[in-house]
Formats: C-alpha cells, sequence, structure tokens
C-alpha cells in the first residue's frame, strides 16, 4: 500500500512539472489545453479592446515570429475563403508592351477600354494608337498638337467619324448595286407560307385573350346595358395586371393590343367644323386672338397663322392689324391633326381671304413643327398632304383673290420654288413666298415676293409695317430679353386672370341671387366665368391694335416712307438673271467682310493683349488657356481672310461669264478648321467661366471689353457665336446663287457641289445644337424632380408636358355613364420618343411672397411601346378623362381643358406609333 501510494504521488508531482514557465504543465493534456484556450481567450479579449493601429502591430510582431510553415499555413486559409483579384497588366507590364496591346484593339474596343479604369484610359487615348487609324483612312490632323494636349487624334477621328455619310443598304444598292441576288420562287413561297402561319397564331391568341376578357368584365344579363355581341362596346375593356401576368403577354401581340387601344379612342371628323369633342370657348396655351368683331360672315377675313419658335413672337402679335384673325400655335408638343384642330376651332366655319403661315425655315423647307419639316422629300406624305388638302379648303378659290402666304424664302431657291408648286397643285390655291435673303435677320419678309404685283405687298396685309420692320431687326435682342420675362409672368398672369374672373362672377351672383340659387347655377357661373376671360383678352388685344392702327401714316417716319417707296420701286423693276447673280454674289462679299470684321475683333481686343501680357511678365490668363480658346478661332480668322480675298479679287472684274463655285469647293474643302472650333467649343466657354471665376485680373479685363462699342456692343461668348451662325448664311446665298445661274453656266456643276458640301457640314452643326439641347434639357428635368432615375440616352428628347388630375373610381363594377371618381392628386406627364415619365406635381408657397414654386416627385416610368390608351366618356360625373396602362401601374387621369385631352391623345398616339415603328 506505501509503495502504491508512493508511486501515485510521484506520477501527479510529475504531471504538475513545468518547462519554462509555472504555467505551462508538460504531461498533463487536459490541463494544458484548459490553460491553452483560456490564455487564447484572454488575448482575444485584449484585442478586442485594441486599437485599429495597436492590432496591426500586433499582428505585425505575430507574424515575424512566425516560420515559413506557419505563414504558408495563413496563405493557404486566404486563398480558400478569398479569392485573390487579377493582376492588371497594364500595371505590371512596361507601358510600351502595353500600348501594343492595345494597338491590335478597333477603335470601338479602345473607347470600351476606355471606360474600365483610369490607367487603361490614359493608355487607350494615347496618340501612337489614334494616329494610323486616322491616317488610313486619310484623316490628317490640320495642326500640330501641343505638348500637354491630350487625345488630340482621338477626337479627331470621332469627329471624323461623326460626319460620314451612312448609307442604308437600299441606298447603296440604288447607287452601287450591291443588293443580293433576288430569291427563287420557292423560298417566297416558303416565307410567305411561314408569315401567314404566324399570323394566324398571332390572331387566334389574340381571339382567345379577348374571349376571356370579355367573359370576366361582361354585366349582369337584363342588366339595360349594350352588351351583346352584335354590338361592339364604347370603350375597350382594360387588362388588369393579374391577367397580364398570368396570360404572359407575347411581344407581337402585346405590340398590336396597344395599336388596337389607339385605334380606339375618338376621332375628329373629316367634316370641316365638326368634332367629337364639343367646341369651348375657353383660351389655353395656344393663344387664338381675333381682333375686330368675329359674329360677322359677310366678308371673308385674313388669318395668320404664327408659330412659337420664331423669336419674340409675342411682338410678331403685337404688330398683327385690326380685322386679321391670328393664332398662335406651340412648335414642339403638337401633330398637324391638333393644329388642324386650332385652325378650325379659330375660323368656326369660314373661309378666309387669305391665310399667312409664319414660322421657322430656310430656302428649301418650313420647319412648320418639332419634328415635321415640310420639304420635298416628305410632301405626299399622307399626314402631310391631308393637312395642306385640308389648310387650303379654308381659303378663298384662286379666282375670288385667295391666297396662301408663307413667311419662309422659298422662293429663293429651286426647291423651295418646287415645294410652293407641288402645294399649288395638291391645293387648288396659290402659294406665294419672299424671294429675298437677308443674311442675319428675318428681313427677307420685307423683300419680293413671287406672283403678280399687288395692291398691297403679303406682309402689309396682316402687319402694322413699322412694327414688323422694328422687330426684323431686333429679334436676336428681343428673344433674349423676353425669355426670363416669359418664364416667370406666364403662370402668374394665368392664376391672377382666373381669380379676378371668379371674384367678378362670384360678387354678381351673391349680389343677386340667393345662397340656393348660387348652388343650383354652378354652370352658368362657369360659362360665365369662361367668357369674361375671353372678352378681356379680345378686349384687351382689340384695343392694343386699335389704338396702334389708327393712324399708321402717323407712326411711320420719314425713314420707314423712304424705305417703302425704295420698295415699290424695286418691286416694280424686272431685273435679268445676270444682274440678280451678280447681286447675290455682291451680297456674299459683303456679308462676308462683315463676318471677318467680327473676327478681327476677336483677335485685335481679346487675343492680342492677352498674349502682349503674357509676353511683358504681366500674365492675365496662361498661356495654356490663351491657347484653349482663341487658337481655333485665329485658324477660322486666317480660313475666312483668305476665301474673303479670293471673292475680293474676283469682283474686281466680274462679269456674267465669271465663276463663284471653284472658290467656295475650296474653301469648303479646308472645313476641318471649323470641325475643331466646333469640337472644342464647350470647352471654350468653359474655360472661359472658369477664368473668369478664378482669375480677378481676366475678370477686371472682360469688364473693360465686353459690350463696348469696339465690340459691336457684344461680349465674349456672343462673338463666339457668329462661326456658327454664318454655315446658315452660306447656304441661303448659295441656294439663291443656284437659282439665278442659268443651266448652261459653266458654273452650275461648282455651285451644286459647293451646296451639297456646305449643306453637309450645315447638318453636322445642327446635330450637334441639337444634341446639346437635348441634354440640357433632360439634365433640368431631371433636376426638378426628385427620385428621377438617370434620363441621358442616346436620341432621347422630350415631345410635350401635360398636366392632369389623377382620378379614382369609387365602383368599377357599374357602367361607365354612372361612375363616380374622386381627385387624388395632381400629376405632370412628361412625354419623350420612348419613354413617358409621370409624376406627382404640388406647389409650395414662401411666406410674404405672391409667387409659388412647384414640386415634382418621381413616380414611374413606362416604355410608349408598352401603354394602353383608353378614352373615358364625358358624363354628368366625369369630363376630359383617360386612362393609361402600364405593365405594372394604371392611372385614371383628366385634363382641366377638353382642348388639352384632344391634343394630348393626338401626339401621345403619335409618339406611341413612332416607338413601335422603330
Amino acid at each position: 500500500m506505501l509503495a502504491g501510494d508512493s508511486s501515485r504521488k510521484s506520477l501527479e508531482a510529475e504531471s504538475y512539472r513545468t518547462r519554462f514557465s509555472a504555467w505551462t504543465p508538460i504531461s498533463n493534456k487536459s490541463l494544458n489545453k484548459q490553460l491553452f484556450q483560456e490564455r487564447v481567450a484572454l488575448i482575444s479579449h485584449w484585442f478586442d479592446l485594441w486599437t485599429d493601429k495597436q492590432r496591426q502591430e500586433f499582428l505585425f510582431t505575430i507574424f515575424l515570429r512566425c516560420s515559413k510553415s506557419q505563414l504558408r499555413c495563413v496563405q493557404d486559409w486566404f486563398s480558400e475563403r478569398i479569392h485573390m483579384a487579377k493582376v492588371d497588366f497594364s500595371t505590371v507590364l512596361p507601358r510600351f508592351i502595353s500600348l501594343y496591346i492595345f494597338s491590335f484593339l478597333s477603335p470601338k474596343d479602345l473607347c470600351a477600354a476606355a471606360q474600365v479604369s483610369w490607367p487603361w484610359k490614359f493608355l487607350t487615348e494615347q496618340d501612337c494608337l489614334w494616329m494610323p487609324k486616322c491616317i488610313r483612312f486619310g484623316w490628317f490632323l490640320p495642326y500640330t498638337p501641343a505638348d500637354n494636349e491630350f487625345g488630340a487624334w482621338k477626337h479627331h477621328y470621332i469627329a471624323c467619324v461623326s460626319t460620314l455619310d451612312w448609307l442604308t443598304p437600299r441606298e447603296a444598292a440604288a447607287i452601287y448595286d450591291t443588293l443580293n441576288e433576288p430569291k427563287t420562287e420557292e423560298e417566297d413561297e416558303l416565307e410567305e407560307t411561314q408569315r401567314e402561319k404566324c399570323i394566324r397564331r398571332i390572331i387566334w391568341e389574340k381571339i382567345i385573350l379577348r374571349k376571356k376578357e370579355l367573359f370576366k368584365v361582361r354585366p349582369p344579363w337584363v342588366s339595360g346595358t349594350r352588351c351583346s355581341s352584335l354590338l361592339k362596346p364604347k370603350c375597350q375593356p382594360r387588362l388588369s395586371q393579374t391577367v397580364r401576368e398570368r396570360v404572359g403577354l407575347h411581344e407581337a401581340l402585346e405590340k398590336q393590343l396597344v395599336l388596337a387601344s389607339l385605334d380606339a379612342l375618338p376621332k375628329r371628323s373629316n367634316i370641316s367644323g365638326r368634332h367629337s369633342y364639343p367646341l369651348f370657348s375657353k383660351k389655353n396655351g395656344h393663344g387664338v386672338y381675333k381682333n375686330g368683331d368675329s359674329s360677322s360672315y359677310s366678308f371673308q377675313p385674313h388669318f395668320i397663322l404664327i408659330s412659337s419658335r420664331i423669336p419674340a413672337y409675342e411682338m410678331v402679335v403685337e404688330s398683327v392689324k385690326v380685322g386679321v384673325i391670328s393664332v398662335v400655335y406651340e412648335h414642339s408638343g403638337i401633330t398637324l391633326e391638333s393644329l388642324l384642330y386650332l385652325i378650325e376651332k379659330a375660323l368656326e366655319g369660314r373661309k378666309v381671304q387669305s391665310m399667312g403661315i409664319f414660322s421657322d425655315g430656310d430656302s428649301r423647307e418650313i420647319n412648320l413643327l418639332q419634328g415635321c419639316k415640310i420639304g420635298i422629300k416628305n410632301l405626299l406624305r399622307p399626314d402631310v398632304r391631308n393637312f395642306w388638302e385640308k389648310l387650303g379648303s379654308y381659303v378663298a378659290a384662286e379666282e375670288e383673290g385667295g391666297h396662301v402666304d408663307i413667311f419662309v424664302p422659298l422662293g429663293a431657291s429651286e426647291a423651295g420654288m418646287e415645294v410652293l408648286s407641288q402645294l399649288a397643285q395638291l391645293t387648288g390655291t396659290f402659294f406665294t413666298a419672299p424671294t429675298g435673303i437677308a443674311t442675319g435677320s428675318y428681313q427677307h419678309i420685307l423683300s419680293d415676293w413671287l406672283g403678280p404685283p399687288r395692291k398691297r405687298a403679303p406682309p402689309s396685309i396682316y402687319f402694322s409695317q413699322s412694327k414688323l420692320q422694328t422687330w426684323s431687326s431686333l429679334t436676336d435682342f428681343l428673344e433674349d430679353s423676353l425669355k426670363p420675362v416669359r418664364k416667370q409672368l406666364r403662370p402668374l398672369f394665368k392664376e391672377l386672370q382666373k381669380s379676378i374672373s371668379g371674384r367678378m362672377i362670384g360678387q354678381l351672383m351673391f349680389d343677386t341671387m340667393s345662397v340656393a340659387h348660387v348652388l343650383n347655377n354652378q354652370e352658368t357661373a362657369q360659362a360665365l366665368a369662361d367668357g369674361l376671360m375671353e372678352l378681356s383678352e379680345e378686349s384687351s388685344e382689340g384695343n392694343i391694335t386699335e389704338d396702334n392702327s389708327q393712324d399708321p401714316k402717323s407712326s411711320l417716319s420719314k425713314n420707314d416712307l423712304n424705305l417703302e417707296a425704295l420698295l415699290k420701286l424695286e418691286s416694280k423693276l424686272q431685273m435679268d438673271s445676270a444682274e440678280k447673280r451678280t447681286r447675290v454674289v455682291r451680297e456674299l462679299l459683303q456679308s462676308e467682310r462683315k463676318y471677318v470684321q467680327m473676327l478681327e475683333i476677336v483677335r485685335d481686343i481679346y487675343a492680342t493683349p492677352l498674349k502682349a501680357a503674357l509676353s511683358s511678365n504681366r500674365a492675365i490668363l496662361s498661356a495654356v488657356n490663351i491657347h484653349i480658346i482663341f487658337s481655333d478661332v485665329l485658324q477660322i480668322l486666317s480660313l475666312n481672310r483668305g476665301f474673303l480675298d479670293n471673292l475680293r479679287d474676283r469682283l474686281q472684274e466680274w462679269s456674267p461669264a465669271h465663276c463663284v463655285g471653284e472658290i467656295v469647293i475650296k474653301f469648303g474643302s479646308q472645313l476641318n478648321t471649323y470641325t475643331n472650333f466646333f469640337n472644342n467649343y464647350p470647352v471654350v466657354l468653359k474655360t472661359i467661366e472658369k477664368c473668369r471665376e478664378m482669375t480677378p485680373a481676366f475678370r477686371a479685363f472682360l469688364k473693360r471689353h465686353d459690350k463696348t462699342i469696339v465690340t459691336k456692343m457684344l461680349s465674349l461668348p456672343e462673338l463666339l457665336l457668329y462661326p456658327s451662325r454664318r454655315f446658315e448664311e452660306y447656304i441661303n446665298l448659295l441656294y439663291a446663287l443656284r437659282l439665278h445661274t442659268p443651266a448652261e453656266h459653266i458654273d452650275r456643276g461648282d455651285l451644286t457641289t459647293a451646296v451639297d458640301q456646305i449643306k453637309k457640314y450645315k447638318s453636322y452643326i445642327d446635330q450637334m445644337k441639337q444634341n446639346i439641347s437635348m441634354k440640357d434639357q433632360l439634365s433640368d428635368i431631371q433636376r426638378i424632380i426628385r427620385g428621377c432615375p438617370m434620363l441621358s440616352e442616346v436620341n432621347r428628347y422630350l415631345i410635350r408636358i401635360q398636366e392632369v388630375a389623377q382620378l379614382h373610381c369609387c365602383d368599377e363594377e357599374i357602367s361607365f355613364p354612372l361612375r363616380l371618381y374622386e381627385h387624388i392628386r395632381d400629376l405632370s406627364l412628361f412625354l419623350f420618343n420612348d419613354t413617358l415619365l409621370v409624376s406627382s406635381r404640388g406647389t409650395s408657397h414662401t411666406p410674404f411672397e405672391r409667387t409659388s414654386k412647384t414640386n415634382y416627385q418621381f413616380i414611374a416610368s413606362v416604355a410608349l411601346h408598352r401603354i394602353f390608351v383608353e378614352d373615358i366618356p364625358d358624363s354628368k360625373y366625369v369630363k376630359n378623362a383617360f386612362i393609361l396602362q402600364g405593365p405594372k401601374h394604371q392611372w385614371i387621369c383628366a385634363t382641366e381643358v377638353e382642348d388639352d385631352k384632344f391634343l394630348w391623345l393626338s401626339v401621345l398616339q403619335n409618339a406611341i406609333k413612332s416607338s413601335m415603328e422603330k
């Protein structure tokens, strides 16, 4: 027993024997493991209490004490749980090897690679990659890039590609005969059979779906509703969201259903003066001004149609004479059908003696509406042809002296003359237009007009001559002044007019009726308010025009009388083609001299003093900023100075046999200088603004020189506008020159080539302007709508904004005429060419201020090809209502005025059809 006890005690002593520490037993594994876990927990507790810097120092100390096998274990642990990122070869390999790899990419792939990261963007925009691609097509950079200029060859390549003339396969086949061989009869029959089967299947699916929907929404039997299978219901049944998700509409079927919903909308009658909607006497955003007594039908008045695209169109409306009916229409957000509706409403079934169309345009086409330019190419399109035929029916016959006056210089080119000829053949009405060209203004409307001489020139039929002359000479300045005034006062005057008319009617009714009678005559009160608003507008317009037209002779100055006499004398002179050709060439020389003088102002007043200050060590701007702002303009000045010298030399010994076309062709071959200017134009303006804000010396310099007599009262950014405006003048003058050049003249072919050359470059400038305008418009809309997604997409533009009230149906089980609706909130519908954006609209007022602020909140965005449109007939409880059905949402909307509903549905219908044709 004693021996056993002694051996057990010796084992216990051995188990508690430690090595290097009084806390780490050697042979007792369980106790050793327990102590180790306690120490790990203690260290972990300390580790949790440390800061990030202390933890990093601790880990660094631990890793230094680890062996290679322990570090390899850590590496394996990380590789199993965390995937290592791939290494960017451009940051590892030498730069010349990375550039060699990128050289195998196409231009499109290089642009895509530039969006990966900043190192890739820096490498893919190197000139050594883009210069061979430009030289292969013969696109040479017209200047030597500076040392610090980045991506010059890439920008040059993009500019050259954007100016190429792309052809569709059919156009290429017509020019180069590259269409494929025609298919055999067997292949055509097979394709026709497959197409028929597909159409049958789609129609069958549509019929089945329609039967299911009709079965679900049918009313109870013997309910008095017209739901017989022999009668087509007035309103299309809506597709509920559950049905749409359950059936899973085929894309082609959904497209056909959308088109069917558009066809079901109410249409206007073809008979003049009759509509599916009742005619109201309200005036909305489209101004209808009737100067004089409109109730008399014993005479045929004159009618003028004025576009809001005209600069300072309010001044043009102000100059309309008494007795002339004028209609102002919105250039954007309206269709040809809507424009006819406005004209019919203003004429009230009458015919007019003459009709004037005052819109934007040039010597080849009429810019009547946004996206609708009337020219030779689209004149015979069904909708355009129908518009002009109906428009001609409102004018008296030519035997009775009826005529249509278009205030666009179509008589100054052969293309414009062809347009007038085709319009006369379509309508049987005489059309006339100005023949003169006025560079930089609207003075062409005061020049000679086509047709036999009359007692009065077309402008004097519709307008006060003195006011029209004042407007035509100051259009740009008037438009710049009226833009902010129009924006600020239009909503204020609209609400103020409603408020004043409502108060007057309310006071009248409360003075003459009891409360019971007032409640029973609300519709009468509304009619009186509308009539008072209309009368106030007519009286104000009539009084103004009567006061201004009481004594027109007394308002004309001696200069006006002399100008009128000169115009009459000039109209009587019959100039032959040689004299007119000489006149146009001299106008080209004179306008070119003025243009070069404006560019010399930029050089002498701005560029030269800034360079002199830089050379004298008193720099106002750095050399880089001076180069960015003025280098392209000075190159343009050098180019146009040579062009002016060539024109001056040619006109010194001018005769009808001399040619000008070759000089213009030589000038057109050097237009790459203008390409560099227009590509850098946004950068130039941003550089000017940045230097103005950050450099006090440059700010003082601009203050001394901007808008002085030497600079023609213009600032530096305004002077930089002249290169873009000059090309429109070139085209008009070249068209007029070619019109007065005989077909057998040697200069005829060169002039045609020069016209095509300048016209192609003008289209490039217009595309740049349109892109910048659309981008700014989309950014403004995105800024004012809270929660709005990104709107900037290629080829997207705004068509119309419509304010509506969102309604909610209290009981959808009853028929449409008996349904009650309640107003939920106000909506604003932003219609783009590819989508419809729906936002809520609210109004916030500022204390002690009369003006209010409109707030918008994003709700939804729906693609146009997925919108179902349904009309709600007017009833006792709702008017001017319609339904917009999207994939996930449905909106019951109503406009305030009946005209707004018709215009909105017409524009929406055309936009949906256009988006589905793409």
